[in-house]
Parts: C-alpha cells; sequence; structure tokens
C-alpha cells in the first residue's frame, strides 16, 4: 500500500431503478424510495475509488464499519451519487466522510471505515474457514 493523503476522494453514481427501490429490494410494506442499503452500497464504491490508485497489486479494502443516516427520500429515475473523503489513515485502516445526493438534495450523510488487505492472505483465510463438508464439493 503507498501511502494515503488525506482529503483524497472518490465519487460514485448510479440511476435508480426499481430493483433499488426499498419495497422491491427490501420488503413489499415499505414505500417505493431508495433502499438504505444501496446508498451505502454507492458509499462504500466511493469511498473505494477515492483510494484505488494507491493500493498496490493484490490489495483491496473491505468495508469495516459504516455510521450514516439516510436524511431523504429518492424515487425511481432519479441520479444519485455518492462522495468520500479520506479524513484519517492509521496503518492498514482508512476512515472516510462520506455523503450522498439526488437531482434535488442531499439524501444521506455520515462516516466509513476500510481496511486494506492482501488478497492472497484473505483469500487462504476464507478457505481455513470452510466447513469440512464443503471441502467435499
Amino acid at each position: 500500500m503507498q501511502d494515503i493523503p488525506l482529503g483524497a476522494k472518490g465519487s460514485f453514481a448510479m440511476l435508480v431503478r426499481p430493483p433499488h427501490l426499498a419495497n422491491q429490494f427490501k420488503d413489499t410494506i415499505l414505500p417505493p424510495v431508495f433502499a438504505t442499503p444501496m446508498m451505502i452500497l454507492m458509499m462504500e464504491n466511493a469511498a473505494l475509488n477515492a483510494i484505488r490508485q494507491f493500493l498496490d497489486p493484490g490489495e483491496s479494502a473491505v468495508g469495516t464499519k459504516v455510521d450514516v443516516s439516510h436524511m431523504a427520500a429518492t424515487p425511481v429515475g432519479h441520479r444519485v451519487r455518492a462522495e468520500a473523503e479520506v479524513v484519517g489513515v492509521m496503518g492498514r485502516q482508512i476512515h472516510f466522510r462520506v455523503a450522498a445526493w439526488d437531482e434535488a438534495e442531499q439524501i444521506g450523510a455520515g462516516t466509513h471505515e476500510r481496511m486494506v488487505v492482501d488478497l492472497e492472505r484473505l483469500g487462504k483465510r476464507l478457505v481455513d474457514k470452510r466447513p469440512a463438508s464443503a471441502s467435499s464439493v
């Protein structure tokens, strides 16, 4: 991992489609608005985009903490965007300020943390966690 500078920024945008709505994605009793887990997905992608260029080959950064508020509803058909800014780096742990907007207003804000991981090492740990019955599949 290269040095990740404070203030590094990333973004992610998408068009809200029916599969992204709370009443399609989670439960039909919910209103037809952009689902909170989808907003968080956008924020996580924005954060990864902020640090992608500083990762070495064979590295990635996995999400470890999310603390956000979903402040406004967004209907299908709106474009939404998320932005992330690096506000802290402690070894392999990266801290971000995140926010999201639709075409009319800010819809979310909060903080997010990611941990830089070695993909080969992570892969080995996942193999070690497989139940014995899975190894025969």
